[in-house]
């Protein structure tokens, strides 16, 4: 229900296109004005942000984005005024009102051009990166921002003083520092009792000298650790031939441009002016005096809370090469790596309109532009104000995201759940408001620069968020053809998306498809596993190389199905073939318990549904024996994790250790993918689906909303992610089809 807190009021989320702005005392809509009215504040105001952003995180570390869903509530809120079907009995009956009450409420939250705003928080180093950029450039945040980032980085600090790497993780070195730090650089006191705190639990764990290297990198920036203990990124490297397998062209995109512009800042020692602050705070996370510190030695060295992947004897041998090639580069063929990589990081940020592909990288191309450029520069000046698209309020206070929103992929998750059945179409408004955002969404442009820098064709994909930030991803172009067909099929929409758009989606979804017949991300994997061993990570797992995953290649395949139904003349040899790869692909990569290891939720239960999905509806590409079996070892496994609520529960543990975690308490949207898949399996277990959908039905909210509950989305092993809107997508679609196939 809506909460009575004056503070929520003074900010309103600016919406444009897909674009997501928070403001402060905004008196219009206009996005590009956001700002206009940040410094009207009182004293009195500012402190009352603490009073009503008050924040438990006992009770549940991850917010519930309560603010963005007042606000839409107040606006949009109404009683359901269409019609009700009305059947004979009760149990059909609970769950029909249960679908509309959950429908109704969720399309209250639906932005005008059709998206669904939301939480995309969770990673706690994030935020700390952006306030270093605005340090060292010296452009700060208006007053309101910086009091609300003080009230979310103290909402999540642990009882021990220190912070987790996301919200529901126990602390480490890197975290821990660089929210001490952030919090130091908003103008909160050393002798602040929750800083002491944080100092001490920092030197208790052996001090900031053990922060592993994106720690370091940071802390160089700021001029609080020393460039010569930071292992070398080696930035001639992308001048060497792009055939070579270690070429940085190969990498994961999300890698290759987060080292790009750290490489930009190690080739030219970039660091903040040393002040007084800067003075303090190497007194105040170090346990030995700053000036006396061995730099070299520290390079490897990492505290063991934070140690996820061990440095490997090759990258250790490459490191001793590259640090020594760092003492002898000649001047002139530094500069010339200097000049390319910010070429690169120029086409990157012209290519996303300066969203860039995420928010580590964002902050960082911020700091080489602001380098290069100058603070008064047009390209920084773009930069800033792209700032504020990453930037989310909740009731913990004001967050980075993960991302600049989930927004794509929200809607047609949603477009898909409500059109399971009949029911969604007593929604008709909010089926055509989704429709006109995945058209708009589409990427139909080649950038100038592409092919020069190295990506993937996109025309006809669909990114993760919006066009505008224009990085196409396979399942979600797979996702965006799925919720397309799902919309035509219902005949609502009488002109949009043509043949040839859709089409052209296909082409992209054959083009992603790797030579192990599986779907990565955002590329086809350029170099083979190996390359793992030069992680310079430590607190990430397989970010090298664009690796085939069972979620993304199940999205693909299941489209591909539907694309065969529909456009049965389109290219009737290649998409048979790459659906039977597909899911040799996916029967390869189950487990010998049943399940799927899920690579971008939690964990299990997600990816599992994926592959059932994938396997049911693939029946006429895979060996009927071998498919049952799958489909059968699946629902074994998941019945076997049902718990005595009839519910399902996994704690981000499943994604970190890789092997099932139970939660204490099971998890709607966990329970939803779980019926989903056993669903779709259409096995002899209706007794077990009957008692998941039970509570689903209990869970539910008066509303028609779902309760906050663990996090539900993960990238990387090891760092967990909010996907707010799940709550809702996923129940309504698990109810949804229990009544589309008449399970009561």
């Amino acid at each position: 229900m809506p909460q009575n807190k004056s503070s929520w009021d003074h900010w309103k989320l600016l919406t444009k296109n897909g674009r997501q702005v928070w403001a402060f005392k905004a008196d219009s809509q206009n996005i590009d004005d956001h700002l206009k009215h940040a410094d009207n504040f009182s004293e009195q105001e500012l402190h009352a942000f603490s009073d009503d952003f008050a924040y438990n995180r006992q009770l549940n570390p991850t917010s519930a984005d309560q603010v963005f869903r007042d606000h839409a509530i107040k606006k949009n809120g109404h009683h359901y005024s269409g019609d009700i079907p009305k059947v004979e009995t009760a149990e059909e009956q609970t769950l029909i009102d249960s679908l509309i009450k959950g429908m109704h409420y969720f399309s209250q939250l639906q932005s005008d051009e059709g998206h669904w705003p939301g939480d995309y928080g969770g990673p706690l180093f994030l935020l700390p990166g952006l306030l270093i950029t605005a340090y060292i450039s010296d452009t700060p945040f208006p007053k309101p921002h910086q009091e609300m980032m003080q009230v979310y980085l103290f909402s999540h600090q642990h009882s021990d003083g220190g912070w987790g790497m996301h919200v529901e993780g126990q602390p480490t070195m890197f975290s821990t520092v660089m929210q001490y730090v952030s919090l130091r650089l908003l103008g909160i006191d050393k002798d602040d009792a929750r800083l002491r705190k944080a100092s001490a639990w920092i030197k208790e764990n052996g001090g900031a000298a053990s922060i592993p290297s994106w720690g370091k990198f940071y802390l160089s920036i700021l001029n609080l650790y020393h460039w010569d203990g930071f292992n070398s990124l080696f930035p001639e490297m992308w001048l060497l031939p792009t055939w070579l397998p270690v070429h940085p062209s190969r990498y994961w995109c999300h890698s290759r441009m987060v080292y790009l512009p750290m490489a930009y800042c190690q080739s030219h020692r970039i660091q903040a002016v040393e002040d007084d602050l800067i003075l303090s705070l190497r007194k105040e996370i170090y346990n030995e005096d700053y000036d006396t510190i061995d730099w070299e030695k520290q390079r490897n060295r990492v505290c063991e809370k934070d140690c996820y992947t061990k440095q490997s004897p090759i990258l250790k041998w490459m490191n001793l090469f590259t640090n020594t090639f760092e003492k002898f580069n000649p001047a002139w063929l530094r500069a010339k790596t200097s000049a390319y990589l910010i070429r690169y990081i120029n086409a990157e940020d012209a290519q996303t309109d300066y969203l860039d592909i995420g928010p580590v990288s964002q902050a960082i191309n911020s700091i080489c532009t602001w380098h290069a450029y100058g603070k008064d520069s047009e390209q920084f000046k773009k930069h800033v104000a792209r700032w504020y698209d990453y930037l989310w309020v909740a009731e913990d206070g004001m967050k980075m995201s993960g991302y600049n929103g989930s927004q794509l992929w929200d809607v047609a998750f949603t477009t898909r759940a409500m059109l399971e059945s009949d029911l969604g179409l007593l929604f008709p408004e909010t089926i055509k408001k989704s429709y006109q955002f995945i058209d708009n969404m589409q990427i139909l442009a080649e950038h100038e620069t592409h092919q020069e820098f190295f990506r993937h064709p996109m025309i006809g994909s669909w990114p993760f968020s919006t066009a505008e930030q224009g990085w196409p991803v396979a399942d979600c172009t797979a996702e965006g053809i799925s919720a397309t067909l799902a919309v035509h099929k219902t005949g609502l929409i009488k002109s949009g998306i043509s043949d040839h758009r859709i089409q052209q989606a296909v082409d992209v979804i054959l083009s992603f498809q790797n030579k192990d017949g599986g779907w990565p991300t955002y590329e086809l994997s350029r170099s083979p596993k190996w390359l793992e061993k030069l992680n310079p990570s430590e607190i990430f797992a397989d970010i090298m190389i664009d690796y085939s995953w069972t979620e993304c290649s199940s999205a693909c395949v299941i489209a591909l199905l539907e694309i065969l139904e529909h456009y049965p003349e389109y290219k009737t040899r290649e998409i048979p073939q790459a659906i039977s790869r597909g899911l040799q692909f996916v029967v390869k990569q189950q487990n010998a318990d049943g399940s799927w290891y899920g690579g971008w939720a939690v964990c299990f239960t997600y990816a599992s549904w994926f592959a059932v999905e994938a396997l049911v509806q693939g029946k006429d590409f895979i060996d009927p024996e071998l498919r049952l079996n799958c489909i059968n070892k699946a629902c074994d496994f998941l019945l076997n994790k049902q718990m005595s609520d009839g519910g399902w529960g996994e704690t981000y543990e499943s994604c970190s250790d890789m092997v099932y975690t139970q939660a204490k308490t099971s998890q709607v949207v966990n329970t939803a993918w779980a019926l989903l898949a056993l669903q779709a399996a259409t096995q002899n277990n209706k007794e077990a689906i009957q008692r998941g959908i039970n509570l689903l039905l209990e869970r539910q909210l008066d509303n028609g909303d779902w309760p906050q509950e663990n996090i539900s989305g993960v990238f990387n092993y090891n760092c967990m992610i909010t996907y707010s809107s799940y709550r809702n997508i996923f129940p309504i679609w698990a109810l949804n089809r229990f009544y589309q196939h008449k399970g009561y």
